[in-house]
């Protein structure tokens, strides 16, 4: 059986169709135009590497902020323009779409949304797989996210918000671990140090994990798929909260000590990180009738150590546009003491 990683992206386009958000084909306001939409995320709900020196992955935290791209086919234009003009990994992926389906011709880019760069909340790889959906899309070509993870290995690392709801995923490698499943809106009560993050140059720093981290990290993981299948928000913010304690190891976070004391103050459910990004927040329940006083504490409390403070909403499961059969895709082991890592 051929692997994944060997599977040309031009096959996998022939796949058919997959499920889950962004994956319906949309029909653009002309002939040869189509639109891509995808989520970002609040950072990780966990980031890590696992047992035996297995692979580095993250769990996914899909949020309601948005990256939406437009592709306007033209079989007679040359190449490929993009709009913002800097958004060149996006163009380099329409031009590697279009050769690979055989069609001549360039067109037109353009990308919109509200997901800030360098933060941590997916903005790169939200802008590439709307592209990808965008560029399907004009040219009424079938693209699952298998397809979509096939052409992202050819540009950069990336989050794994081609897939609706929470995963983990290999960043490193752009492939899917396991879908996890859904859990219900929560409110993110963010501090933005400032600054950015060039996620592409952050993953290139090794992280020389230790024995005893990594073991953490795979109890960690499955303790994580069991609290999101069962919907155990304090679990899933106990574990966000121990993922962010561990990355603060490495990278501080300038605002860490007044989002601790936030957290217990406001009895949050949790801290979670933006890994490879400037935002840490607090996680609380959605539909907190106190939310605008409790924006405002934490604003007050920030106040010394500079930076921002904005809210975020995750995406709950009414909010996909279908579910994903959770048996596609065989959940595969974490390796523990004395057990062989398996993919």
């Amino acid at each position: 059986m051929t692997s994944p990683t060997e599977l040309p992206a031009a096959t996998a386009l022939r796949e058919g169709p997959g499920r889950g958000a962004g994956t319906r084909r949309r029909e653009g306001p002309g002939p040869g135009t189509g639109t891509g939409r995808a989520f970002g995320t609040f950072g990780e709900l966990l980031q890590g590497a696992l047992p035996d020196d297995g692979p580095e992955f993250l769990v996914t935290l899909p949020i309601a902020g948005w990256s939406t791209a437009t592709f306007r086919y033209d079989p007679e234009e040359p190449g490929v323009s993009v709009r913002p003009a800097h958004k060149a990994k996006s163009r380099r992926l329409a031009r590697l779409l279009l050769e690979l389906t055989g069609r001549p011709g360039g067109g037109e880019l353009e990308l919109t949304g509200e997901l800030p760069e360098g933060k941590g909340l997916a903005s790169s790889s939200a802008d590439l797989v709307a592209t990808a959906r965008a560029v399907a899309a004009a040219l009424r070509t079938p693209l699952p996210p298998t397809a979509i993870e096939a052409l992202l290995r050819r540009i950069e690392p990336t989050d794994g918000v081609m897939y609706d709801g929470i995963v983990s995923f290999l960043h490193r490698d752009v492939r899917l671990r396991e879908r996890l499943g859904f859990l219900p809106s929560m409110t993110v009560l963010a501090h933005d140090e400032g600054g950015r993050v060039d996620t592409v140059g952050f993953n290139r720093i090794p992280k020389d994990y230790t024995d005893e981290e990594r073991r953490e990290y795979g109890r960690l993981l499955t303790a994580l798929g069991t609290a999101v299948r069962t919907g155990d928000l304090a679990e899933v913010g106990r574990i966000a909260t121990r993922s962010t304690e561990l990355s603060l190891r490495r990278r501080p976070h300038r605002g860490s000590a007044e989002l601790r004391a936030l957290c217990a103050e406001l009895d949050g459910l949790g801290l979670v990180r933006a890994h490879s990004g400037t935002n840490l927040g607090v996680l609380l329940p959605a539909g907190d009738p106190e939310l605008a006083a409790k924006v405002e504490h934490a604003r007050a409390a920030c106040r010394s150590v500079g930076g921002t403070v904005s809210v975020h909403r995750t995406l709950g499961p009414e909010e996909f546009t279908a579910v994903p059969d959770l048996t596609a895709v065989p959940a595969a082991p974490v390796a523990g003491e004395g057990q062989p890592h398996a993919l």
